[in-house]
């Protein structure tokens, strides 16, 4: 028996049920034929975009198979598979768009860093379309002290604040129609709910075979949550392409 895999979560991010109404709400009120989501995980937020806009189509490009198969059963429950591609596939240079609504939330490094990002998200959407991009930003500037306690080889340049993410989106070819950020009680919810499966789990095997490199994971993410809880943001930003 090996530990349960992040059933707890509805989203691989800070997003809370009613940010995601509104977020759907907005992106499916433009009635877009087509999605594109980037790092699409098991696709939930595109699966509710599928739903709440009849007869869009949607492509999901990742590369974990395991996160595509819980998207192809969700969409198979719901109705919707006729209207879905999950693809198990790299976003580098990916030739799935345009669409007209592209979602990209944690997943820039998929496409390069950020200005390359950037740059292929406004390829990726129609000149009429929309972006929702979900992208971290330091709150704060991190201490060095908090940073050797992130993720390996973690610097202060890894991310800008909010105000200079906003611009570069605008220097990519974008207007920010709408900026939201995401919650402290946003962010507790989903790193508390990352790890509780393997917790619990550990806390009723701990002789198991597997338990010592389970526990040794958990304890190294707790750890790195701990130094950038209240220093890493995550935006929302909904993005309007500049027509050519």
């Amino acid at each position: 028996m090996t530990p349960p895999r992040r059933t707890r979560l509805t989203f691989h991010g800070p997003l809370s049920e009613a940010r995601a109404n509104r977020l759907v709400h907005r992106l499916a009120g433009n009635a877009p034929a087509t999605v594109l989501d980037i790092g699409c995980g098991w696709g939930e937020l595109m699966l509710r975009v599928l739903a709440a806009a009849p007869g869009a189509t949607g492509t999901g490009i990742y590369l974990d198979a395991e996160d595509l198969a819980r998207g192809r059963q969700v969409a198979q429950a719901r109705g919707l598979s006729d209207r879905v591609r999950f693809l198990e596939e790299s976003a580098t240079g990916t030739t799935r768009g345009p669409a007209d609504l592209v979602l990209c939330v944690g997943a820039s490094q998929a496409l390069g860093d950020l200005s390359r990002a950037l740059a292929e998200l406004r390829r990726l959407v129609r000149d009429d379309g929309r972006v929702l991009l979900g992208e971290g930003f330091w709150q704060r500037t991190p201490a060095p002290a908090e940073l050797s306690r992130m993720w390996p080889d973690a610097a202060a340049t890894d991310h800008p604040d909010l105000a200079t993410l906003v611009d570069l989106t605008v220097e990519a070819g974008f207007r920010p129609e709408w900026t939201e950020t995401a919650s402290h009680d946003e962010w507790e919810e989903f790193e508390s709910a990352y790890l509780a499966d393997t917790e619990v789990w550990l806390a009723g095997n701990p002789g198991h075979p597997l338990a010592e490199e389970n526990r040794q994971r958990a304890d190294r993410h707790r750890a790195a949550w701990m130094a950038y809880r209240g220093v890493l943001g995550l935006a929302y930003l909904t993005l309007v392409p500049v027509a050519r």
